[in-house]
C-alpha cells in the first residue's frame, strides 16, 4: 500500500536495503533510480494534537505517546495560524462578539446559526478593529451584537445597509446593574421589572406596550430624575444611576436597535433574532472552557487554540493534510511578530500577568470581499 512510485518515470519500485539511518531504500524497476521512502505521519499527528486541545483527553488517551513526544510534536502545530476561509456566501443573520484573552488582546468574532464565519486577532474593540472583521464576511441582513465599543461606527462604514439588533439579553443586563437586582426605590423597582420583561418581547403588539409603559416610566419619574445636590458648588445628582440606565435606553431607543428583529418580522418574514444566545452558549463558553482545560499556555498559545477552535468550527475546513501544505506560519503571517513575551514583573519580584505582551504592528489578513 505505501510502495512508491518512480518521481523519474512513475514507474513500480522494489525494496533495495537501507539507508545508514534505517530508513527503506527502494529501486526503480525501470530505470534504476533509487530513493528512500519514509511515511509522513505529520497530518496523523495533527489530528492527536487536535483532538487533545478541543478536547478533554489527556496526551496519553489522545496522543498514544509520551508527553515529551507529544510536545515536540506540537511545537510545528503551534507555530501555524488557522485563518478563516472567504467564502463570499450571504447570511441572514450574523452574530458578532469578542472573547478576550488577556485584558489587552481580544479575538473578535463572527458566527451564523451553524458555522463560525471569521475571527479577528486585536488589541481592543475599536471601530478599527471590528471594520477588519466585518470586511471578511459579506454584509449580512441583519448583525446581532452586544454594543461592544466602536461597532456602531464600523458598521455605518462597513455594512452601512445592514440592520443592527441590539441583543435584549445584554441590554436588560446594563439596567439590572444601575438599579441592582433589589433597589429601595419605587423608580428602580418599576425600571428593574422593565427590564426583566425586555428579552421576553417576541412581537409587535408586545414591543408596542413595552415602548409605551417605558414612556410613561419616563414621564412619572421626570421630576424625580431631576433632583439634584450641590457639592463644592458644582451640581450632583441624586438618583446618577438611574439616570444612567435612562440614558443608554433612550439611545437605543432613539437608534431604533431595540426591536429591529420584529420589523424585520413584519417586512419580509421568518424568524429573527433577539440575542447574542447563539455565539455566547455555543461558541465563547465552548472556547472559554477550552481555555480554562489548558490553563498555563502562553499568550500566544491561547490566542492560537482559539483560533484552532474557530477553524474546526468553520463550514470550508480542510483535511489535516491539507492544513499542513496551506496555512500560514509565524514567519508567513503578514504584520504579527508571533512571539510570546516572558511574564512581566512588578517591583516585588512577582509575576504580573503571565504571558502578557505581544509585538504589534498590525493583523490584517488580504481579502477579497472589500465592502
Amino acid at each position: 500500500m505505501n510502495n512508491p512510485k518512480c518521481s523519474a518515470c512513475g514507474g513500480a519500485m522494489k525494496r533495495n536495503g537501507r539507508t545508514k539511518s534505517g530508513a527503506q531504500r527502494w529501486r526503480c524497476r525501470s530505470c534504476g533510480a533509487s530513493m528512500a521512502h519514509r511515511i509522513d505521519s505529520s497530518a496523523k499527528h495533527l489530528k492527536a494534537f487536535l483532538r487533545w486541545l478541543l478536547g478533554k483527553l489527556s496526551v496519553a488517551e489522545a496522543a498514544s505517546c509520551s508527553k515529551d513526544t507529544f510536545r515536540r510534536r506540537a511545537e510545528r502545530f503551534w507555530k501555524m495560524w488557522p485563518l478563516p476561509v472567504y467564502t463570499g456566501e450571504v447570511h441572514d443573520v450574523v452574530f458578532v462578539d469578542g472573547i478576550y484573552v488577556t485584558r489587552k488582546l481580544v479575538v473578535l468574532i463572527a458566527c451564523s446559526r451553524e458555522h463560525v464565519l471569521a475571527w479577528h486577532l486585536a488589541q481592543s474593540e475599536c471601530s478599527s478593529a471590528w471594520a477588519a472583521l466585518m470586511t471578511k464576511v459579506p454584509a449580512p441582513a441583519m448583525v446581532v451584537t452586544d454594543g461592544g465599543s466602536g461597532f456602531r461606527k464600523a458598521a455605518r462604514a462597513v455594512w452601512p445597509n445592514t440592520r443592527v439588533q441590539r441583543c435584549l439579553v445584554h441590554v436588560s443586563r446594563q439596567v439590572k446593574r444601575k438599579t441592582t437586582l433589589n433597589p429601595q426605590l419605587d423608580a428602580g423597582k418599576e425600571l428593574l421589572e422593565l427590564a426583566q420583561r425586555l428579552a421576553k418581547v417576541k412581537g409587535p403588539d408586545a414591543a408596542a406596550t413595552w415602548m409605551a409603559d417605558y414612556a410613561g416610566w419616563c414621564a412619572k419619574w421626570e421630576r424625580f430624575l431631576r433632583e439634584f445636590t450641590l457639592k463644592d458648588g458644582r451640581k450632583q445628582y441624586v438618583h446618577e444611576r438611574l439616570r444612567s440606565a435612562r440614558r443608554s435606553l433612550n439611545a437605543l431607543v432613539k437608534e431604533g436597535t431595540l426591536f429591529t428583529f420584529i420589523e424585520l418580522q413584519e417586512s419580509v418574514g421568518g424568524a429573527w433574532d433577539s440575542t447574542n444566545n447563539i455565539i455566547e452558549g455555543r461558541v465563547n463558553a465552548q472556547i472559554r472552557e477550552m481555555l480554562r482545560a489548558h490553563r498555563g499556555l502562553s499568550t500566544m498559545r491561547r490566542v492560537k487554540a482559539v483560533f484552532w477552535w474557530c477553524y474546526m468550527d468553520s463550514e470550508f475546513k480542510v483535511s489535516e493534510a491539507e492544513m499542513l501544505r496551506t496555512m500560514k506560519t509565524d514567519e508567513e503571517v503578514e504584520g504579527l511578530f508571533a512571539s510570546a513575551s516572558k511574564p512581566k514583573r512588578k517591583q516585588d519580584g512577582s509575576p504580573e500577568e503571565y504571558g502578557s505582551g505581544v509585538s504589534w504592528n498590525e493583523f490584517h489578513i488580504a481579502t477579497e470581499y472589500r465592502q
